[in-house]
């Protein structure tokens, strides 16, 4: 049961989605500009750079605050205890807030593609692997050119930094998390292969 209400809370806090908040301040809905994607690179190329680094901050935040601080509430006689493993309740929690990055439930579910929610549950969990992917992203994007190609790769890396970095690899529940995050990330990415 608490797993269950926990990710419900997660995907909820994710679904607030950066871009169509700052999208409603000025009277414009992104997903109907640029490549129709909502997330912080579509913000970037349509709005500009302010526009664009305040959805990232919201997009990253709502991931950070998921996987940190959802775990741990104590919602009085509904659950009053942590009953399961607190490692994996974390996870699960940061899958809640990427699903809802991706599919908001307020937006009729077409929001961004997760990279930024992303960052902010690795942060949460293994801030140490988040910097390995970020230099691998920012390499692959100063010699590409290409975000999403950038996104992709740092995605791919994240498995393989675990199986080096993490404790029990791949094995852990972290590890399993990591596959699935990295072809969750090349789905999401599939229009950007496409072109």
């Amino acid at each position: 049961m608490e797993l269950i209400v926990k990710l419900i809370i997660s995907y909820l806090l994710g679904s607030i989605s950066g871009s169509m908040l700052m999208g409603k301040l000025i009277g414009k809905d992104i997903r109907e500009m640029g490549s129709g994607n909502a997330g912080a690179t579509n913000a970037f190329r349509t709005m500009g750079t302010t526009f664009a680094l305040v959805v990232l901050f919201i997009d990253v935040l709502k991931g950070f605050i998921a996987v940190k601080f959802v775990p741990t509430l104590q919602l009085g006689s509904i659950l009053v205890t942590n009953t399961i493993d607190i490692e994996l309740l974390h996870i699960i929690c940061g899958i809640g807030a990427i699903l809802g990055h991706v599919y908001p439930l307020y937006f009729r579910f077409r929001g961004g593609k997760g990279a930024g929610t992303m960052v902010g549950v690795l942060a949460a969990l293994f801030p140490t692997l988040l910097i390995i992917c970020f230099l691998t992203w920012l390499l692959v994007f100063v010699f590409s050119g290409y975000i999403g190609l950038s996104t992709m790769i740092a995605g791919i890396t994240l498995p393989i930094c675990t199986l080096f970095f993490y404790p029990n690899g791949i094995y852990s529940p972290f590890g399993c998390f990591s596959i699935l995050v990295a072809i969750f990330i090349i789905f999401t990415h599939r229009s950007n292969i496409n072109r």
